[in-house]
């Protein structure tokens, strides 16, 4: 008996593990269990498929393995940068959109404790950095600054490159969260780097591999203290035993994901729109709906209609998606990133992200607008009852 599959709309949040990735995995799990850090074949077995993945990484994000730190994790890997390379400056201005992770604005807001001055840079009301407003926090001359490449709700794409390099201009070390790019749309290190880029975080489990491996890329003259100290693993800037199979995954899926970038960008594309036509038939708003998004990334609210609700409903009609973001679910404010926005806090209670992955079809996009057709109809029904 076959258990009941919901159809999984939630690929922002995590991915399902890629079959050839399981593989590569599977045997670094059982006899192959040597710690890298060993002297003996199993050592070496070990630390030779970690340099391995390290490459594999490195090549798929247009990098040298050299620049690739291994973590945890995406927050981890944010943290490491924040946190890191603060520590190697004296105290100044940290500059970071208002609409980052929470694994950056975290850590930022932690430095003030340390006599650094935390400046969030302003975004439009389609989610892109304020030109106005980034320009005002260079004349600051921010020795940290942090922008997205993507954002993990809207879907809004930043033009990184060009705002790399205004702010290596001011003098600024310049990171960007890619977590939620890799596999979506190209991404080449190198390229960022060159116009005034200093460091990158991607992570595994969003490219279908393995949750618990994710790096940091990193410009080898930016000094980071280790926020780990140990045994000196990674360069001596993160020390813990390497998780041997996830990193071994994380190598395998970040080959596929550069492998199949364009595909994916143009199948997700066709499939978004698909969804966006239905959404706007039932009078749904798509946010930032003017700005450049991800192929597959579409939040949306609807008049009247409490997005948690609409999300427990869905779920319970077999559709998994996310109301704001899965990292902050426990947090029944509006989203941050709406309110950077300037959106009603009304209208952003409403908001539902769907964003799509590998396993979707054109059956899942109908079978879900079919879906929120009937269930919004069963809460406005309700509303008008109470009204």
């Amino acid at each position: 008996m076959s258990m009941f599959e919901p159809v999984y709309l939630d690929h922002n949040a995590t991915t399902p593990l890629d079959p050839a990735v399981r593989a590569a995995m599977l045997p670094w799990f059982d006899g192959l269990c040597g710690n890298a850090s060993s002297r003996h074949e199993y050592g070496r077995r070990a630390r030779q498929a970690i340099d391995e993945a390290r490459q594999r990484v490195a090549a798929a994000l247009g990098a040298h393995p050299t620049e690739v730190l291994f973590t945890s994790g995406g927050s981890e890997a944010n943290n490491l940068f924040v946190k890191g390379a603060a520590a190697s400056l004296r105290p100044g201005v940290v500059a970071v959109s208002a609409i980052e992770h929470p694994c950056v604005l975290k850590p930022a807001a932690q430095l003030v404790r340390q006599g650094w001055t935390l400046r969030e840079i302003a975004v439009d009301g389609a989610g892109r950095i304020d030109g106005g407003d980034f320009a005002a926090v260079l004349q600051l001359k921010p020795k940290l600054l942090s922008v997205m490449l993507a954002n993990n709700e809207t879907g809004v794409v930043q033009d990184v490159a060009a705002l790399a390099a205004a702010a290596r201009a001011a003098g600024a070390w310049t990171h960007s969260d890619a977590v939620q790019v890799f596999g979506k749309l190209p991404i080449d290190f190198r390229t960022l780097n060159a116009a005034g880029l200093h460091a990158l975080t991607v992570s595994a489990h969003k490219i279908n591999g393995p949750k618990g491996a994710a790096a940091l890329l990193v410009d080898k003259r930016i000094e980071l203290q280790p926020q780990i100290a140990g045994g000196g693993h990674e360069r001596g800037l993160r020390s813990g035993t390497e998780n041997v199979p996830a990193i071994v995954g994380f190598g395998i899926a970040a080959e596929l994901a550069a492998q199949r970038v364009a595909q994916t960008a143009a199948r997700l594309a066709a499939l978004k729109d698909s969804l966006e036509r239905g959404l706007t038939e039932l009078g749904a708003s798509i946010f930032a709906v003017d700005a450049r998004r991800l192929p597959n990334t579409s939040y949306f609210a609807i008049a009247g209609i409490d997005g948690e609700t609409l999300v427990g409903k869905l779920d319970r009609e077999g559709f998994a998606v996310a109301s704001g973001a899965a990292c902050s679910s426990a947090n029944p404010e509006p989203s941050h990133v709406l309110r950077a926005m300037g959106v009603a806090p009304e209208i952003a209670r409403g908001a539902v992200r769907v964003s799509l992955g590998n396993d979707n079809g054109d059956a899942d996009v109908e079978q879900f607008i079919n879906a929120l057709q009937v269930t919004v109809g069963r809460l406005q029904g309700l509303t008008a009852v109470t009204a």
